[in-house]
């Protein structure tokens, strides 16, 4: 069954990063935080942005779920992370998709423009089991923790 695409049926998270040993620890850092949302990796953003049309390898949404999270390292070849950010503030179907900046550099110039074009977040590599705790609080709809998904922030 192939769903809308903006339909976030499947809390699902999209990460894009290069670096096979920086997504190995990111992964970690999920599963020690309690995660449980299904977890899809690509390499680089022009993949990152087939997986989000839903083109190509990435056409049955059953396999590649609209992800409801975007981890997204900025350096990559061919397509940054910027570029797949500027592309996504182009589809209105993607305005609920929360947008977490990986980065090893926290050059306050590329905090700036990721937050510019639609970062919710910006965590410096290696990310911990508290950095997405923290993300867990403050995002809470994102976010599947066993059965139930978790509580939100208090106000």
């Amino acid at each position: 069954m192939n769903r809308a695409p903006n339909q976030m049926m499947n809390q699902a998270i999209l990460m894009v990063e290069d670096n096979e040993e920086d997504a190995i620890m990111v992964r970690e850092a999920l599963r020690n935080a309690g995660v449980k949302n299904s977890i899809h990796t690509v390499t680089d953003g022009d993949l990152a942005i087939a997986y989000l049309k839903g083109e190509g390898a990435f056409a049955d949404r059953d396999k590649f779920p609209v992800p409801s999270i975007l981890l997204l390292d900025l350096k990559m070849p061919r397509v940054s992370g910027f570029q797949v950010m500027e592309w996504l503030r182009a589809q209105e179907r993607f305005r609920k998709l929360l947008i977490v900046v990986l980065s090893g550099y926290n050059e306050l110039r590329e905090v700036q423009q990721a937050y510019r074009l639609g970062a919710h977040s910006f965590l410096i590599k290696p990310c911990t089991a508290q950095d997405i705790e923290n993300l867990m609080r403050w995002f809470a709809e994102h976010w599947e923790v066993g059965t139930e998904s978790v509580p939100r922030r208090r106000r």
